[in-house]
């Protein structure tokens, strides 16, 4: 007890270092709360290392030590950029969808002072932040109008809050979905102040369930596409044209949540078949929401497209302000929707279309320059074929061939958290005891960044 009492007797006090620390370069420039509170927090984790006998000794260069380096921890900015080792393209955890540089430079230019977002440049009055898009978007998609709001959540409660509040819509068992944080289907349903009205069970629904289900106080018939899980064997459901049709015939809203929301035709390219937004519109659907930051690239929304004369409603409804999307939104979506004009230019500049097209042999040949990289780093590696998955609730049941690099002679879990310690955190994956990056999610200017990582936790070792 005494010699607690002696040690905590010699720690100095905040003022006093301070005072001491100020005089020096490295502090010279830091905000002085930033440094006070260092400074306090330090000599706090001092003092409760000496209660529980976790410190038994320390000198005033340990405590200084303990300042810079809580004071450079509370200057870090907490959202950074991540290595994505993991396979996984759509990462939900990771930002999903990525920025092209080219994205990146147009949104600099665009918002690096003001902008005309609700200023109409030929009038010199007033204008709609829509108008920078809504057009684009129809002309891409070929829908007869447009609207965009702040992600699909947002868009489905949007159309439902509209047209089928205090009446029914109606959904299949099959398609009550839940998508990530807990969100689900009837969740929204049920704040836009729409009926859910469940018709067939969860593998079978047929035509004639809907038909039976119609009343007077039917509404919508709401079909949403199962992105981020599959159903298969014993299974029926029915096909988006007959629901049109069915709608149409009984003058109510036919209405789509695609989710995912694809404009390229997978299976051209020799991956699994998914329904795109073209196809969902020629069904005859007369709404179709889907997300902006997963198969179309682009940034966090939800995009709202069909009949010229639902969007001109949708655009009075009072949610509609609580939803609007900010200016970095629309100017980042302009950019992605101008690529897809021309799908080839779409697939060759879109980070997310083209890592999930691109050639297998492109892997490969990046998987052999960091073998080669981190071997010559004395880190002992070997190339190992690999699945990767397109993720963000899209496509579940297909998967990519790939390949990654698996580390050899390393500690896993070493190499999991001291990865996530480093000043561009990189995450990836283990498999059999052995951690390993797949290729498929690593850019050619990630390389440096991994092999330096490694190196610092072989250091450290």
């Amino acid at each position: 007890m005494k010699d607690k009492q002696n040690l905590l007797r010699t720690l100095p006090k905040v003022d006093k270092i301070i005072d001491s620390l100020c005089q020096k370069e490295f502090f010279k420039d830091k905000p002085y709360q930033e440094v006070y509170d260092a400074v306090a927090n330090s000599i706090d984790f001092f003092r409760k290392g000496i209660l529980n006998e976790s410190i038994k000794t320390f000198s005033i260069d340990d405590i200084e030590n303990e300042i810079v380096h809580s004071l450079n921890k509370s200057l870090e900015f907490n959202f950074k950029r991540v290595i994505n080792g993991t396979g996984t393209i759509l990462h939900t955890n990771l930002g999903r969808a990525l920025f092209s540089e080219g994205l990146v430079e147009h949104l600099k230019n665009s918002l690096i002072g003001y902008s005309n977002l609700e200023f109409d440049l030929n009038t010199g009055e007033r204008g709609s932040r829509y108008s920078h898009i809504e057009d684009l978007i129809a002309k891409v998609t070929g829908a007869e109008a447009a609207l965009v709001v702040n992600n699909n959540a947002a868009a489905v409660m949007l159309c439902l809050n509209e047209f089928s509040k205090n009446t029914d819509v109606i959904i299949s068992r099959g398609e009550l979905v839940e998508v990530g944080g807990s969100f689900r289907i009837p969740d929204i349903m049920e704040l836009s102040g729409a009926n859910l009205i469940e018709i067939g069970t969860t593998n079978r629904t047929h035509l004639e369930d809907y038909k039976k289900a119609i009343t007077e106080n039917t509404s919508m018939l709401l079909k949403v596409h199962t992105s981020n899980y599959h159903i298969s064997g014993f299974t029926k459901s029915v096909n988006n044209k007959d629901i049109a049709e069915l709608a149409k015939q009984n003058g109510i809203i036919s209405m789509e949540d695609l989710g995912s929301g694809v404009l390229v035709d997978f299976s051209k390219y020799g991956l699994k078949k998914e329904p795109t937004i073209l196809e969902s519109l020629n069904s005859g659907m007369d709404l179709i929401t889907f997300s902006g930051d997963k198969l179309l690239g682009g940034p966090q929304c939800g995009i709202i497209i069909g009949k010229k004369e639902l969007i001109k409603r949708l655009k009075k409804n009072q949610f509609l302000r609580a939803f609007r999307v900010c200016k970095m939104t629309i100017s980042a979506l302009e950019f992605v929707f101008k690529e897809y004009v021309d799908e080839n230019t779409a697939i060759k500049n879109n980070p997310t279309l083209n890592r999930i097209l691109e050639n297998i042999d492109i892997v490969l040949e990046r998987a052999q320059i960091l073998k080669a990289l981190l071997n010559s780093s004395g880190i002992d590696c070997e190339i190992i074929p690999t699945k990767a998955i397109i993720g963000g609730g899209s496509m579940p049941d297909a998967s990519i061939d790939s390949y990654g690099v698996i580390i050899k002679n390393i500690d896993a879990s070493l190499i999991e958290k001291s990865f996530l310690k480093q000043p561009i955190p990189v995450v990836g994956r283990i498999q059999n005891n052995q951690f390993f990056i797949d290729l498929k999610t690593i850019h050619s200017d990630e390389y440096s960044i991994i092999v330096d990582s490694f190196k610092r936790i072989i250091e450290c070792a």
